[in-house]
């Protein structure tokens, strides 16, 4: 069975994954919804809530491997005024969320580590907020892939432009088993951790 140590672990990163979640899907909401697209109100999905947000196979991927995603906000581009460019800022949104939101717990950790308080409660919650950071910015990393149902595929789509599309259109489900594949065995973390990495030692640089 898991150790106390594993399940222990486990815990101190499950406030991080269910912030990293929120804020990602409500700055997508957010950002339709300025852009002119009030379906994401609707649908309850502008909201810190986790509960609106999880997708549970999405959920247990982040909580095990480290990488996984969230319940996707359902917007219609047809209320955008400008559909490619307004899509493009909706996607890039809720990874850009989550930069800041890693940004804002590096301070965080910064404030706890200069009052040098010594006690287990503080381990403690320098972990939480170091797992906090580390989430974000994998989560982040991980949306910006192009590949469906990601919100990098939306972004070069738009990007690209017909080709582009013309091309995910024709491949979406080849493309949907090899992040399977990446998945499964590991590719995806490969992939991301010197990126996750490189923005993990620019914010500690800059905030420390």
């Amino acid at each position: 069975m898991f150790s106390s140590s594993y399940i222990l672990s486990k815990l101190l990163i499950l406030p991080g994954i269910l912030l990293a979640i929120s804020v990602h899907e409500a700055a997508h909401g957010y950002a339709a919804v300025k852009m002119g697209d009030d379906t994401p109100l609707m649908q309850g999905r502008v909201t810190l809530n986790p509960v609106k947000h999880i997708d549970p196979m999405g959920f247990l991927c982040l909580f095990l491997f480290g990488f996984g995603w969230a319940k996707p906000v359902m917007i219609n581009p047809r209320n955008f005024k400008n559909p490619r460019r307004d899509d493009t800022i909706v996607s890039f949104a809720g990874p850009l969320a989550n930069f800041i939101t890693a940004l804002v717990f590096a301070f965080i950790m910064k404030a706890v580590y200069m009052n040098q308080i010594d006690s287990g409660f503080m381990e403690v919650l320098w972990e939480v907020l170091r797992a906090t950071v580390s989430i974000n910015l994998v989560l982040m990393v991980f949306n910006l892939i192009p590949i469906p149902p990601l919100d990098g595929h939306h972004i070069l789509g738009n990007i690209g432009g017909a080709t582009v599309w013309n091309f995910y259109y024709n491949y979406s489900e080849q493309l949907r088993f090899l992040m399977l594949l990446l998945i499964v065995f590991g590719g995806i973390g490969r992939i991301i951790s010197p990126f996750v990495s490189m923005l993990y030692s620019l914010i500690f640089g800059i905030v420390f």
